[in-house]
């Protein structure tokens, strides 16, 4: 078979089941309204029985009407040089979340918002204590301080919430601290029992949130994941649907000795990272359009007259590896590069080191396609040369061809022992551009899901190298310099493949329109030097007046 006909099924292929992806997706019908039980509208977990040494029994009185005061309810801002979180009176939730330092994706005047009181998305980090009379992301705490700036000279700025004293006499404060220069917050609660007897609750950590998709990429087709996810050591990092969690199909690991319990979207991340100890992970479905998921954590038994203190570091900020690693063991797994990633992580590596000394991230694409270019040089020079003999033998096989017109079966075999004579592999330009594929898939993925790329300029007209071009240029000079390389390959002897392969610098130049403009440069430079190489070894040997031995 042709080797230019197995790169255009290749191509055709790999359009095929992206414009299907996108298209099931797309057209993939709502998830059912379920309705929801008292105890799963209030969104309070309970762990399962058995697993605590003293027993948790739900939350009295906690309906779905409970959730009603949230909005209204007294609110502190703390601002430090990364971040500006809003926190609610009502459970100490966190329930806006600026990042000062990455913009708006529609705005570029406006931070972007991860947690979302209602703007675009109802997402809010809660917390809260399981057991009889105890506070809850639904009780009513008393704020320290209604505004708090990280100063000056200042490390860490901390919220402090008092919940009312229950009718045992056990007190509860919540802790929320932020630090200088770090989108990681311990939150943490101060309990001091003057009941009398010991207290032993547990004490839950979850992310709720709507189930519509974050924002999604430019590409043909591409939809990334958003929706829970967790990590344990044994069962490595698992995603979980939304429509999965609907369905009660849900699947993931519920107890552990280990791990972490996260809502990953795209470039952005919020987790909870137990330090040590057992816990439990949980993921259920609030309401029609509204989840929770997180970790459930035994507290230490508390004598009576005596305090005990309860902290779990959150996560909530960009999907930048180096802090992800940082954070807690695998967490950088949510920079989901699918399994491609063994080729893929290596490959942002060097990309991260380009970027280091150039200090831009399209020169660092572009020395990384050079790099790329010199690795497979072996392999594109036996394939180009392949295609340059084939073209010597253009003529001769057109002459095959109107030979034995009609009689395929003879134009082959004279076809083959024409090749047999020559010394040329008709598939010897295949090899290596199979081997070369799945190296740009990976870097695809990592050009689309990399958060260091978003928003980061190459110069002139590239503002953002994780969107389009937005004046289709380097589409255009991609499509021309692809134009360019498949005239210098040899003409498919038959005359309707010939017309397929002079769309394909059209077809390419529709579908790389609506990809980043920092995978569509790489496209170009690698396009440019194919170009430079392939010119090179077709004038060598055209200057030999035979194919070469």
């Amino acid at each position: 078979m042709d080797n230019r006909r197995l790169i255009l099924l290749l191509v055709f292929s790999f359009s095929l089941v992206m414009l299907w992806d996108g298209w099931q997706k797309h057209n993939k019908p709502p998830v059912p309204a379920v309705a929801a039980t008292a105890d799963s509208a209030a969104g309070v977990p309970t762990p399962t029985p058995g697993a605590a040494a003293t027993g948790t029994p739900a939350l009295p009185g906690q309906s779905a009407t409970a959730a009603a005061p949230v909005a209204s309810a007294p609110k502190a801002v703390i601002r430090t040089d990364v971040l500006v979180a809003e926190v609610s009176a009502q459970g100490g939730d966190i329930v806006r979340l600026e990042l000062t330092r990455h913009k708006a994706s529609e705005d570029v005047t406006r931070n972007y918002v991860l947690f979302d009181n209602g703007e675009k998305h109802n997402y809010a980090a809660q917390t809260g204590l399981i057991g009889n009379g105890l506070p809850n992301h639904k009780t009513l705490f008393s704020l320290a301080a209604s505004s708090l700036d990280l100063k000056d000279g200042e490390d860490a700025v901390t919220l402090r919430l008092d919940a009312p004293a229950t009718a045992d006499g056990v007190k509860v404060s919540k802790l929320i601290t932020f630090r200088r220069g770090s989108y990681v917050a311990d939150v943490s609660y101060e309990i001091t029992n003057g009941s009398a007897a010991a207290l032993a609750p547990h004490a839950y950590f979850q992310f709720t949130r709507d189930g519509k998709p974050a924002e999604q990429p430019g590409g043909f087709g591409v939809q990334t994941f958003t929706g829970p996810a967790f990590y344990t050591e044994a069962e490595k990092y698992q995603k979980v649907a939304f429509e999965d969690i609907a369905s009660k199909k849900a699947k993931f690991v519920t107890k552990a000795s280990d791990g972490w319990a996260a809502m990953v979207q795209h470039y952005f991340v919020a987790g909870w990272a137990p330090a040590e100890g057992e816990r439990e992970f949980f993921a259920n479905q609030v309401s029609s359009d509204l989840y929770s998921a997180g970790v459930i954590v035994p507290v230490a038994a508390i004598a009576p007259g005596q305090s005990g203190k309860l902290s779990m570091p959150l996560y909530a900020g960009p999907q930048e590896q180096t802090r992800l690693e940082q954070f807690a063991k695998g967490f950088d797994l949510v920079v989901d590069y699918g399994w491609l990633t063994i080729i893929a992580a290596p490959l942002f590596w060097v990309l991260e080191w380009f970027h280091k000394l150039t200090g831009n991230w399209g020169w660092a694409i572009i020395l990384v396609t050079i790099a790329l270019k010199a690795l497979f040089f072996p392999l594109s020079a036996a394939s180009y040369k392949s295609m340059a003999k084939m073209k010597t033998l253009g003529p001769r096989l057109q002459r095959l061809k109107e030979q034995y017109g009609d009689d395929k079966m003879k134009m082959q075999q004279a076809m083959m022992d024409l090749y047999k004579r020559e010394k040329v592999n008709p598939l010897g330009g295949c090899l290596p551009i199979l081997i070369q594929i799945p190296v740009f898939i990976a870097l695809y993925w990592v050009l689309l899901g990399v958060v260091e790329m978003r928003g980061a300029p190459w110069l002139g007209w590239i503002q953002d190298l994780s969107v389009k071009d937005p004046y289709y240029i380097l589409p255009l000079v991609m499509g021309a310099t692809s134009f360019i390389q498949m005239k210098l390959n040899p003409a498919p002897p038959d005359p309707i493949q010939a017309k397929v392969m002079m769309m394909m610098p059209i077809l390419f130049t529709f579908m790389f329109l609506w990809f980043p403009a920092g995978l569509v440069l790489y496209w170009v430079v690698n396009n440019t030097l194919s170009i430079a190489q392939q010119w090179q070894i077709n004038r060598m040997i055209a200057a030999g007046g035979k194919p070469a031995e």
